[in-house]
């Protein structure tokens, strides 16, 4: 039930107001084993994107933590990062309502355990398998835990903002526009660029639920990168539907890679001699060009499975500071515990402020290897199969170390995907194209 974010589908039919009420319960259950970490009666917060089935959700969501002894903060319409914020800073359990970057028909249920990291798989297992237990008040005779109250933090994105805007210094004269993809960033996003100096010109910021990512937002930047261009700003800012990510264009209109904005990041920690500096948490889709460019600074590349949360995973391990995923989520342990995108995109304004330096000069140090992936339809075992290996060493060798293959089986669909990375585009597209078809049989 649970994928790399969440429960994730279509509002009504897979994310249903039972399926977040049982989820709610079943979480509150399951994590209130230790009362002695999260005092009595323990809290849990909610926030919520746009989308019309938000509010329904959300209500449905406050009867099951109710029952099963939680306080209940509602913070409203926030980011992501907002609710992992408050849940570090007092609550044992989040929850996010949202689909992220899907259409606006899509809803989703993210939860944050205490101290607002994602949870675990072995969390998540237990979870679900609570999940027909029946919603009844958990009172015992003797006890503390009873039936829960809610209540609203309207102060809950003021406080945030103010957390994002003390993590940079000013950025006057800074010129940006945001495109809030009418979602949870819409209002607050502008404001805490403007409130940290920048000159703002919003896009898509209407906070209309109906228009969630609808041609705009971190999945569309076309219309941001244009709107860059039009009014001559430095760079331009997308968010998807929950901010917890973000999509960079620079003055010329061109789009940015995560794994760009991952390498200035890394070498401006590097250059201020921060402690960690030397590591470097990426996914295994991040470009050779990324590694390449950490090998040259001095700073190691640690992969992970796809998913931000096993980035994080692997920084908590390590002690690591940075990682993050080629799509636009970025992890600073410095200042958060979960990606967020209205953090990334002001760290990246600080480094071009501070530096005195254009967004593509600072993007440049990352030269991205030509990088095709093929989806092949194949049971998930093929990746394993003995004349695909065969074939994958074969190709390795046609690459001699210029390049690089990856193979992964899908988690959600019946397929393999081959992710080829070369020096030249032709090359790539050989290379994915055979092996495609030792895949596919």
């Amino acid at each position: 039930m649970f994928g790399t974010d969440g429960i994730r589908g279509p509002a009504g039919e897979v994310v249903t107001t039972e399926l977040a009420e049982r989820l709610a319960f079943a979480a509150a259950r399951e994590l209130l084993a230790d009362r002695s970490a999260v005092g009595s009666p323990p809290t849990v917060v909610i926030g919520r994107d746009t989308r019309p089935s938000g509010p329904e959700l959300e209500d449905a969501a406050v009867q099951g933590f109710t029952a099963a002894g939680y306080d209940v903060v509602r913070l409203g319409v926030v980011p992501t990062p907002a609710v992992a914020y408050d849940v570090s800073l007092y609550a044992a359990l989040g929850l996010m309502i949202s689909a992220s970057h899907n259409p606006a028909p899509d809803n989703g249920l993210k939860l944050f355990a205490s101290g607002g990291s994602k949870l675990t798989d072995d969390q998540e297992d237990a979870i679900e398998a609570r999940l027909g237990e029946s919603v009844v008040p958990v009172a015992k005779p003797g006890t503390d835990l009873g039936a829960g109250r809610p209540r609203r933090n309207d102060a809950a994105a003021p406080s945030y903002a103010e957390h994002l805007v003390g993590t940079v210094g000013r950025l006057d004269g800074l010129r940006v526009v945001v495109d809030g993809a009418n979602g949870s960033a819409s209002l607050l996003a502008p404001e805490v660029y403007r409130a940290a100096g920048a000159q703002v010109t919003a896009l898509h910021c209407d906070a209309n639920g109906e228009r969630i990512n609808d041609q705009c937002g971190a999945t569309h930047p076309e219309s941001l990168a244009a709107a860059v261009v039009e009014h001559g700003a430095d760079l331009g800012v997308a968010h998807d539907g929950d901010a917890d990510r973000c999509i960079l264009v620079d003055a010329t209109g061109t789009v940015l890679s995560g794994d760009q904005v991952l390498g200035l990041l890394a070498l401006a920690r590097k250059e201020a001699g921060l402690p960690g500096s030397d590591v470097l948490v990426a996914t295994v889709m991040s470009n050779l060009g990324l590694t390449q460019a950490m090998d040259q600074a001095g700073i190691a590349v640690v992969r992970t499975a796809v998913g931000d949360r096993y980035v994080l995973e692997a920084m908590l391990a390590g002690d690591h500071r940075l990682g993050g995923e080629q799509s636009g989520h970025v992890v600073l342990r410095d200042f958060a515990t979960t990606g967020d995108g209205l953090l990334t995109a002001l760290q990246v304004m600080d480094r071009m402020v501070r530096s005195g330096r254009s967004l593509a000069d600072l993007a440049a140090v990352v030269s991205l290897l030509p990088q095709v992936l093929v989806n092949v339809a194949a049971p998930k075992e093929r990746a394993e199969a003995e004349d695909v290996l065969a074939a994958v060493i074969a190709e390795e060798a046609v690459l001699a170390g210029s390049g690089r293959v990856l193979l992964r089986p899908s988690g959600t669909e019946p397929l393999v995907r081959v992710m080829v990375e070369a020096p030249t585009q032709q090359l790539a597209e050989q290379v994915a194209q055979r092996l495609a078809s030792v895949v596919g049989g």
